[in-house]
C-alpha cells in the first residue's frame, strides 16, 4: 500500500518564479490498484511521480510505502522498490550496453562487472520472448541501436523483472507512433495484470484513462480534484469528465490531446 499524506512542494519559493506544484495532496493506493491519472499540463502529475520516486524531498507531508516512511529516503534507495518509465524512450536504459547487460543490471546481476550465468541468459530470453519483438535473439546488440518502441518495451521489462512494490508510468507511450504505442500499452496491461503490480499511470488520453485499470483520478493545481472507481467509473464518458472538470475547477479543460480516443 502507498499512503501519501498532505504533501506539498513549491519550486523557487520566495522568488518571482515561485510555483506551487503540489498543494496538500493526499492519496491512498491499495495493493493491486491500477490507477490512471489525468490532468492538463502543469496539474502536478509528473511532480507527484517525482515526489514518490525521490527526485526531490517534499516541503511537508509524508510518503509511506508498505508501512515504511520513505519521505526522506534518497531516490537510489527507493528505486529498489519503485519502477518507473518515462515519456522519452531514451531514458531508463544504458544505450552503450547490450540488451543482456541492461537486463542483468535490472535483475541485480551486475551488468559489465557481474557474472551472467547460463540460467540468467535463458531467463532473459524467456522474458524477452513475451515482447514479441525478436529481442531474445539480439541480446548481444547495444540498446542504442533499438527503435523507440523496442527500447520502451525493454525498459518496461527491466522495470518489472523483479516485481516492484510500485510501478510509475509517466506517459510512457506518448512519444511512440500509434501502432507501437498500442503494442507497448497491451504489454503493459498484460505484465501489470499477470504480476498483480500496483501501478500509477499518467496519460493525456482521457479514453485510455477510462478503459485501463480500476480507478481514475483527475489532478488540477497540484491536487486531486476527482477520484472515481467501480460502477461509477464504468458509467463515465469523456464528456462526463470534461463536465466534471468544469464543475469542480470553474473553467474549461482545453487540451486536444486529452480528447483523443485510442
Amino acid at each position: 500500500m502507498l499512503m501519501i499524506e498532505n504533501i506539498t512542494k513549491t519550486f523557487n519559493p520566495g522568488t518571482i518564479n515561485s510555483k506551487v506544484a503540489l498543494s496538500g495532496l493526499s492519496l491512498t493506493v491499495n495493493d493491486g490498484d491500477f490507477i490512471t491519472i489525468i490532468g492538463a499540463n502543469g496539474a502536478g502529475k509528473s511532480t507527484l511521480f517525482n515526489a514518490i520516486r525521490g527526485k526531490f524531498i517534499t516541503d511537508s507531508g509524508r510518503i509511506v510505502l508498505d508501512g515504511e516512511d520513505i519521505t526522506l529516503k534518497p531516490d537510489y534507495i527507493r528505486a529498489k522498490n519503485i519502477g518507473m518509465l518515462f515519456q522519452d524512450p531514451m531514458l531508463g536504459t544504458a544505450p552503450g550496453m547490450t540488451i543482456e547487460e541492461n537486463l542483468a543490471l535490472a535483475a541485480g546481476r551486475g551488468g559489465w562487472l557481474g557474472r551472467i550465468t547460463k540460467a540468467d541468459r535463458e531467463f532473459f530470453k524467456e522474458r524477452l520472448s513475451l515482447l514479441d519483438m525478436d529481442l531474445e535473439n539480439r541480446m548481444d546488440h547495444p540498446v542504442g541501436l533499438l527503435s523507440g518502441g523496442q527500447r520502451q518495451a525493454l525498459t518496461l521489462m527491466m522495470a518489472t523483472i523483479n516485481k516492484p512494490k510500485l510501478l510509475l508510468l509517466d506517459e510512457h507511450t506518448a512519444a511512440l507512433d500509434p501502432a507501437t504505442a498500442e503494442k507497448v500499452l497491451e504489454l503493459t496491461k498484460t505484465i501489470v495484470s499477470e504480476n498483480n503490480i500496483t501501478c500509477l499511470m499518467v496519460t493525456h488520453n482521457m479514453q485510455s484513462a477510462l478503459d485501463l485499470g480500476n480507478r481514475t483520478i483527475m489532478m488540477d493545481g497540484g491536487n486531486i480534484i476527482f477520484d472515481t472507481r467501480g460502477e461509477e467509473r464504468s458509467r463515465l464518458t469523456v464528456e462526463d469528465f470534461l463536465i466534471k472538470f468544469r464543475e469542480i475547477s470553474g473553467r474549461k479543460l482545453d487540451s486536444d490531446r486529452m480528447l483523443l480516443s485510442d
